[in-house]
C-alpha cells in the first residue's frame, strides 16, 4: 500500500490568525444550548434585521429573473446611485466610473491591496486596528507593519506616526474612519496631512469608510464626510454591511482613481466576476427616502446606546480616555481587572454569561491590556449586561 503524503499547507497560513472571539462565539452558543442567558456584546454586526424596502427590492429582483452575472465592476445603476448620494450627502462629484461595486467592503480591500502591494513592500496601519487588514496584506505576500496607537493619537495612524515607521519599502497607508475597534475619527486636516505625506513619498492612501454614516454627535470638520473631497487619488471603501443593515447580502463598494479602474476591473473578473446580483439591484433601495429614515432612526438608537454603555462601564472601573464619535464600539482598558485579556473573556463568558473581544484580536500592542464592547444588542441587553458584569467584578474581588 502507498504510503499517503498529505499536501503542505502554505507558509503564509502560519502568520494568519484566526479571531479569537469566535472561539468565545462558539463557547457562547454551546452554553445558550444548555440554556444559559448570554449577553453578546462581541459582535460586530448589527442587531438589526435589513430595512423592509431594501428587502422588498431583492424579492422584486429575483422575481423578475435578475439572477445573471453584473459586469465586474458593478450594475451601472448602482454605481450611479452610489455616486448621486456623495453629492447629496458630502457635496463631492464622482464620477460612476471610478465605482467599483464588490463581495462586501472585504472584496474591495482584496482588490485595491492586490493591485498595489507587490511582495515584500510594505503597509502602514494603525495597532490596534481591524485584524483582516494585515491578513490581506500577507496573502499578497507583504508585510503588514501595525504602528503602535494609544489615546494621544486617538487609536489612529497620523502622519507624523507614519514618518517614523516609513521605509523605502512603504507602499500604502491603510487607515479607517470611524475606526474598529476604536470608534474614533480622523479629521480632515490629519486625513489632508496623511494625503500629503503618501503623494510626496510616491505611495497609496488608503481609507476604510464603512462606518460612515454611523456617527454621533457635531459632524463638521470631524472626519465624518468622506475622504474623497479631499484629493481624487484616494482610495475610499465603503460597504452596506453597517449603516444600510446588509451584512448577510456582502456588499461594499471602492471608489478608486481612475487610472487604477481597469486594474481593478481585470482583477474582480478574475477573482470573483462579480458581487452578488440580488444584493445589488436590493441595494438601489438603500438611498430612497423611505430606507434612509429607517437608517437614521438606527443610528439615533446606536447613539443612545453608546451614550448608555460607556459611563457605565466607566463607573465599572474599565479606562475609556477617548469618547468614539462613530461605529459601534468601544475599546476599553482592562488594565485594573486583568493583563491578560483573553483569559478574563473567558472567564467572565463562562461566569457571568457576558460575551466581550479580547484585544489580542486587534494587534499587539498593549492587546492584552484592552478588550472591545460592541453596542450592536438591545439597550435592556446591555443594562443586563453590565449589571452581569458589576456582580462578577464584585465576587472577584474578595
Amino acid at each position: 500500500m502507498t504510503e499517503r503524503i498529505t499536501p503542505p499547507i502554505a507558509a503564509r497560513m502560519a502568520d494568519i490568525q484566526p479571531f479569537h472571539v469566535m472561539a468565545l462565539l462558539a463557547r457562547a452558543r454551546e452554553l445558550e444550548a444548555t440554556g444559559r442567558s448570554i449577553v453578546h456584546m462581541e459582535i460586530g454586526e448589527p442587531d438589526f434585521t435589513t430595512a423592509a424596502p431594501i428587502i422588498a427590492a431583492g424579492q422584486a429582483a429575483l422575481a423578475a429573473g435578475q439572477t445573471h452575472y453584473t459586469p465586474a465592476v458593478g450594475l451601472q445603476a448602482l454605481r450611479e446611485v452610489i455616486a448621486a448620494h456623495y453629492h447629496t450627502r458630502d457635496g463631492v462629484s464622482v464620477d460612476p466610473a471610478r465605482i467599483v461595486v464588490t463581495p462586501g467592503a472585504s472584496g474591495a480591500l482584496q482588490l485595491v491591496l492586490a493591485a498595489l502591494v507587490d511582495p515584500g513592500r510594505e503597509v502602514l496601519l494603525s495597532d490596534p486596528g481591524y485584524p483582516c487588514n494585515r491578513s490581506f496584506v500577507r496573502l499578497l505576500e507583504g508585510r503588514a507593519v501595525g504602528v503602535p496607537t494609544d489615546a494621544a493619537h486617538g487609536y489612529q495612524l497620523t502622519a507624523e506616526l507614519a514618518r517614523t515607521y516609513w521605509t523605502e519599502r512603504t507602499a500604502a497607508l491603510l487607515v479607517a474612519s470611524p475606526a474598529n475597534p476604536s470608534g474614533t475619527l480622523l479629521t480632515r486636516e490629519q486625513l489632508v496631512e496623511l494625503h500629503a505625506l503618501a503623494r510626496e513619498r510616491g505611495a497609496a492612501l488608503i481609507v476604510d469608510e464603512i462606518y460612515h454614516g454611523l456617527t454621533y454627535g457635531p459632524t463638521s470638520d470631524t472626519g465624518a464626510h468622506t475622504a474623497l473631497g479631499i484629493a481624487d487619488d484616494i482610495f475610499v471603501i465603503n460597504s452596506f454591511s453597517k449603516y444600510y443593515g446588509m451584512t448577510g447580502w456582502r456588499l461594499g463598494w471602492l471608489v478608486a482613481p481612475h487610472s487604477h479602474v481597469a486594474a481593478l476591473d481585470k482583477l474582480a473578473q478574475n477573482l470573483f466576476l462579480a458581487a452578488p446580483t440580488l444584493a445589488q439591484h436590493a441595494a438601489l433601495a438603500a438611498f430612497t427616502p423611505e430606507a434612509q429614515a429607517v437608517f437614521e432612526e438606527r443610528r439615533r438608537i446606536f447613539a443612545e446606546r453608546r451614550d448608555y454603555l460607556l459611563p457605565a462601564l466607566r463607573e465599572l472601573g474599565f479606562d475609556i480616555p477617548v469618547v468614539p464619535q462613530g461605529a459601534f464600539y468601544l475599546y476599553a482598558g482592562c488594565r485594573r481587572f486583568t493583563d491578560d485579556s483573553f483569559a478574563f473573556c473567558c472567564d467572565v463568558l463562562e461566569q457571568a454569561g457576558v460575551a466581550i473581544t479580547p484585544g489580542i484580536d486587534f494587534g499587539v500592542y498593549r492587546a492584552n491590556e484592552h478588550m472591545r464592547f460592541a453596542y450592536t444588542t438591545s439597550l435592556e441587553q446591555l443594562q443586563e449586561g453590565v449589571a452581569r458584569l458589576r456582580e462578577y467584578l464584585r465576587l472577584s474581588s474578595k
